[in-house]
């Protein structure tokens, strides 16, 4: 029974799963959206809320938890420099998941996008320019 358990294992052992959980994290942060199935995107949103809403609270006990989770002092800089602070007024939802109606060629497998809803400044510009 899975009575008080959170989270799906995603047919990996626990060490696999973090490790999957945090690379998607990176990339997500990296590049602001990543391409991946659906189970894994529900799970790795989870992570990276967590990670956001933390990285909101700008604490030096905040920065090292975070740090802890991510592979690159890089991305925590970047997460608590640039992407918190694009979250400060909004109390929670920083991703969003867009079922694309691509498939995965080797097994079917339904894929979809996770992105950050609040885009950059840059790339709001050019879609008002573009208008």
């Amino acid at each position: 029974m899975r009575h008080r358990k959170k989270g799906k294992k995603l047919g990996r052992t626990g060490s696999h799963r973090i490790s999957l959980l945090r690379s998607l994290a990176a990339a997500l942060l990296e590049h602001e959206a990543v391409t991946t199935t659906i189970p894994k995107a529900k799970e790795a949103r989870r992570f990276v809320e967590r990670l956001i809403t933390q990285a909101k609270q700008g604490t030096l006990a905040a920065r090292r938890r975070v740090a802890s989770r991510l592979q690159k002092e890089s991305l925590a800089k970047k997460l608590f420099e640039d992407i918190a602070p694009r979250f400060a007024q909004r109390p929670g939802g920083y991703t969003r998941i867009v079922k694309l109606a691509r498939f995965r060629v080797g097994d079917a497998g339904q894929l979809c996008r996770l992105e950050l809803v609040e885009k950059k400044e840059k790339e709001k510009k050019k879609k008002a320019e573009k208008k």
